[in-house]
């Protein structure tokens, strides 16, 4: 049986994925936004079309929210979807850790 090669994750999946840092760092932060999202609409037992008129959309661009289609959606609009649930949106930076060669 051929032997499985692991390696551990650096914590973004867009980066092991092999994605330039600067995108995956941003697919990153849409794709929690999205899942965020997507947790509000199944806690508050919204359908696409009532989670649609709160956010002030169509109900397709909720039905790409809930389908994962993070290719359509800016992190501007993600913001502005969540604040229709009165989600706040912060920041936090950090220093990188320099990986051991």
């Amino acid at each position: 049986m051929p032997r499985i090669r692991m390696q551990k994750s650096s914590g973004n999946v867009f980066l092991d994925m092999g994605i330039p840092r600067a995108k995956a760092v941003h697919l990153q932060i849409r794709s929690q936004m999205m899942i965020e999202l997507t947790r509000l609409i199944e806690k508050n037992d919204l359908t696409q079309k009532a989670a649609a008129k709160l956010m002030g959309v169509t109900q397709p661009r909720v039905s790409d929210l809930v389908r994962g289609n993070i290719d359509v959606f800016s992190i501007d609009t993600l913001i502005e979807m969540l604040d229709c649930f009165d989600v706040t949106v912060t920041v936090t930076t950090r220093k990188r850790r320099r990986r051991a060669a």
